[in-house]
């Protein structure tokens, strides 16, 4: 069963915009000592469509040896079938745990072309394949019905749910809250865990939410205004802001992604401060 508090791991830059081995090594080991049960590279929040091939592949080299028993999941899933079945061998190869598909984005394919997209991806890899719904993103919703269709496949075996209005177990399916401010509701209903941003910053309070389940609604209740800044722009901007606040060296983003304004700085710092999240001034 897939499930956890798992971090969709920003990717770290250096000063210059490149990829910086040193500092995704630093971040892994910071997330997976507070609280993360696993790491999820080179998805949405890892700005993984200004990433080429071959620094994934660096990426999920690095986490495989960098985080032990922990759950690597690679980010695979691209608008291309073709790409993303290269791209799901490549990570099956380095030895990833599992995989996350979201489903193809711009080129809107309809039903049937979404079960054979993924049929040609869960057929690239023996590791479970996690579905990604997020309507919000990539156009397409894929409804609770298909969901249930898909879990036929072989190694298809958990969800990404981000879509808020009816989201509910699916039989065959693991139900991973792909949203922060959905992993109460989701963990109430029977989800296993989370694919989640916060918790680059408050990764053990989440994981309370699984642990003290007396406890949940009311952790859910003080995290509530992280959990709405860290999306005041375009995610992942505020993250590698505040992850730069609490001195934990994101870097800089790439384009078309850009710095979050003065304003929303402001506000992250806010809400990072009312949570004691702010690193020591020098």
């Amino acid at each position: 069963m897939l499930g956890g508090i798992l971090t969709a791991m920003v990717t770290p830059f250096d000063d210059q915009g490149g990829f910086s081995e040193e500092r995704s090594v630093a971040m892994m080991h910071h997330l997976l000592e507070h609280g993360s049960d696993g790491l999820v590279l080179a998805g949405t929040t890892g700005e993984s469509p200004t990433l080429t091939d071959e620094e994934k592949g660096r990426l999920w080299q690095l986490g495989v040896r960098e985080a032990g028993d922990a759950l690597i999941v690679a980010g695979t899933g691209t608008y291309d079938t073709r790409h993303s079945v290269e791209l799901t061998e490549r990570a099956t190869e380095i030895g990833v745990d599992a995989v996350l598909v979201v489903a193809p984005y711009y080129n809107k394919p309809n039903r049937r072309g979404l079960v054979e997209h993924y049929r040609a991806v869960a057929a690239a890899t023996d590791r479970p394949v996690i579905l990604y719904n997020i309507p919000s993103r990539s156009v397409i919703d894929i409804p609770n019905d298909l969901l249930a269709e898909l879990a036929q496949i072989d190694n298809v075996a958990a969800v990404k749910q981000a879509r808020y209005e009816d989201c509910r177990p699916i039989e065959g399916l693991s139900l991973l809250a792909g949203n922060d401010d959905m992993l109460a509701e989701v963990l109430d209903m029977g989800g296993t865990g989370g694919v989640l941003v916060a918790s680059h910053l408050v990764g053990q309070e989440m994981r309370r939410m699984i642990d003290e389940p007396e406890a949940r609604r009311e952790i859910h209740e003080s995290l509530r205004d992280l959990f709405k800044v860290l999306f005041v722009t375009t995610s992942p901007i505020p993250i590698k802001a505040a992850l730069a606040m609490a001195g934990l060296e994101p870097g800089p983003l790439r384009l078309p992604l850009v710095e979050a304004s003065d304003e929303e700085k402001a506000e992250v710092r806010s809400v990072l401060e009312r949570h004691g999240l702010l690193s020591p001034v020098p």
